[in-house]
C-alpha cells in the first residue's frame, strides 16, 4: 500500500482493516507527529486505538526488511576471542562491544538479505579480510586499554525486544498526548 499523505485516523483505520501495520504507515504516523504543533481528540483516540490493537496482536507490525551484516559476526567472535584471551591472563576487564563498535567502523560492512548470500560474505571476508579484522580487532584492544576513564556514567545501548513499534506508538502517546485520557 503506497501511503500518500494520509491522516493519522485513515492510517489507523487501513491498519486495523488489514491488520498490518506497515514500515510506511508507521514512519508517516512518525512524520504527522513529529510536524503537527498539536494534535487533535481524534488523533490520539486513532493512536490509543491503534496502540491496543498492537498490544492484542489485532494488528501486526510488519518488520522492515530483514538483512545482516557478516562483518558483525566476524568482528564479535574475533573479539570475544581475543577479550577471553586477555582476561584470562589479566586484570583488564574489557568492552566487547567497544571494542566491535571500533573495529566495525573501520572495515567495510558485509550485507545479505538471504542464507546464501550469508555464506558467501563469510566465506569471501574469510578469505580477503581476515588479516584486516585481526589487525582492527588489536587496534581496537590497543585503544580501548589506553583510553581515559571519561564518562563512567554513560549508559549501554537497550536490546531491542520485538516490541519496538508498540514503545515508539506509546512513545509518541506519551509525548503528545501526557495528559489524554479515553473517556468511557
Amino acid at each position: 500500500m503506497m501511503i500518500s499523505v494520509m491522516s493519522i485516523e485513515k492510517i489507523v483505520e487501513q491498519a486495523l482493516q488489514d491488520g498490518y501495520l506497515t514500515p510506511a504507515m508507521e514512519a508517516e504516523v512518525g512524520r504527522i507527529c513529529d510536524n503537527a504543533s498539536e494534535l487533535s481528540i481524534e488523533e490520539y483516540m486513532a493512536l490509543d486505538r491503534l496502540m491496543g490493537a498492537l498490544l492484542t496482536g489485532e494488528v501486526v507490525a510488519v518488520p522492515r526488511k530483514q538483512f545482516i551484516n557478516v562483518m558483525e559476526e566476524l568482528v564479535l567472535t574475533e573479539a570475544i576471542a581475543r577479550v577471553a584471551e586477555i582476561e584470562a591472563t589479566s586484570e583488564s576487564s574489557l568492552d566487547v562491544g567497544d571494542i566491535a563498535a571500533y573495529a566495525l567502523n573501520r572495515l567495510p560492512p558485509l550485507y545479505a538479505t538471504t542464507e546464501e548470500g550469508a555464506s558467501f560474505q563469510r566465506q569471501t571476508a574469510q578469505a580477503e579480510l581476515q588479516e584486516l579484522i585481526s589487525q582492527q580487532v588489536s587496534e581496537a584492544i590497543n585503544r580501548y586499554l589506553d583510553r581515559p576513564n571519561f564518562f563512567p556514567e554513560r549508559q549501554a545501548l537497550g536490546k531491542n525486544t520485538g516490541n519496538e513499534v508498540v514503545r515508539q506508538v506509546s512513545a509518541l502517546l506519551q509525548t503528545y498526548a501526557p495528559n489524554f485520557e479515553q473517556k468511557l
